[in-house]
């Protein structure tokens, strides 16, 4: 783990915001709007992994696409080392896409099947003007060789891999033009446990060589508290708790965030945990509940929760919750 405690933000979120559209009507009118990220404030240091929890529809792939700008906010802004990004010309983000990339969940389809293992890895090498052949099949061997795979792999194509074999491809082609930010989106929730824990080792590793910062998206509470360094917690577009790793696993301040604890499964038999249930499903999007969106699911909901929306606040130094009855256990 990193000390981050200190260290300058390389990517610093201001009420971010992204709706998409839902047109209807002889007309396609816009009649509604999916609120997938909305008013969401976050700081990642450099050097360090912050992790991203929440239940699937939450929002936190949406946000992690659209702090890399793959998907254009509706309003609010992010920096990247001190520069907003969100407004940039296309050849100022062409240079921007060096420093920042994305392994996606699924390794099979994220890969093309019609190239080869050295063409899917060499491609952004070339885009990025490597343009001798030799040079970046000399590159593309040592980038295998640093995520344990060899050079016999070269010639192979997708197929001819296992899961985790081609999640290592496609670590490999997000580090090859040796960036600085990694968006981690669901990285190994589509591989088997045993290797998930051979992939997080690696990102681990790769993090110390290379001085990488990752924003970890993860609905697994386990491997988000074996990896990070701070968690975010997100709830239907919104952050509802954020502290160090630590003290967030010992100390839960949010119902939402003791619930997702409590729901989670122990590896020791012995333990007991504080049983803390919520019913029902997530809310849609479309249509969030007012004052706090946690409030028809919540435990302790009283009064003043649907009707007043909850900020963010410090309750606890480093440890910030979104709850009117944020209290420690």
């Amino acid at each position: 783990m990193h000390d981050a405690q200190h260290t300058n933000p390389l990517v610093t979120v201001d009420n971010l915001v992204k709706y998409y559209p839902i047109k209807g009507g002889v007309l396609l009118k816009e009649i509604a709007s999916v609120k997938a990220v909305d008013d969401v404030n976050l700081t990642i240091r450099q050097g360090e992994t912050l992790g991203l929890v929440g239940e699937s529809g939450c929002g936190k792939s949406t946000l992690g696409r659209t702090i890399l700008q793959l998907e254009r906010p509706t309003s609010g802004t992010v920096s990247f080392q001190g520069q907003e990004i969100q407004n940039t010309d296309p050849e100022t983000m062409r240079q921007l896409r060096k420093k920042m990339q994305i392994i996606f969940q699924d390794p099979f389809s994220s890969l093309n099947p019609r190239k080869s293992i050295s063409q899917i890895i060499g491609e952004p090498l070339l885009v990025h003007g490597m343009k001798s052949r030799s040079q970046r099949n000399d590159a593309v061997e040592q980038i295998l060789e640093t995520v344990g795979l060899g050079k016999e792999h070269m010639r192979r194509y997708p197929h001819q891999f296992s899961g985790g074999q081609r999640q290592r491809i496609g670590i490999a082609r997000a580090i090859a033009l040796k960036p600085e930010f990694i968006v981690c989106d669901e990285a190994v929730s589509a591989l088997d446990v045993s290797i998930q824990a051979q992939v997080i080792n690696l990102l681990k590793d790769l993090q110390e060589q290379f001085n990488l910062t990752y924003l970890f998206i993860s609905h697994d509470l386990h491997v988000v508290e074996y990896i990070s360094d701070r968690v975010a917690v997100m709830y239907l577009g919104k952050i509802v708790e954020s502290a160090a790793s630590e003290k967030l696993y010992q100390n839960p301040l949010h119902p939402y965030t003791k619930a997702l604890l409590s729901s989670s499964p122990m590896p020791d038999p012995t333990y007991k945990r504080q049983s803390l249930p919520i019913s029902g499903d997530v809310p849609s999007p479309i249509n969030p509940p007012p004052g706090c969106r946690f409030h028809t699911r919540c435990p302790i909901k009283r009064d003043v929760c649907s009707k007043e929306e909850p900020k963010l606040m410090e309750h606890q130094p480093g440890q910030f919750a979104a709850c009117f009855f944020a209290k420690s256990e």
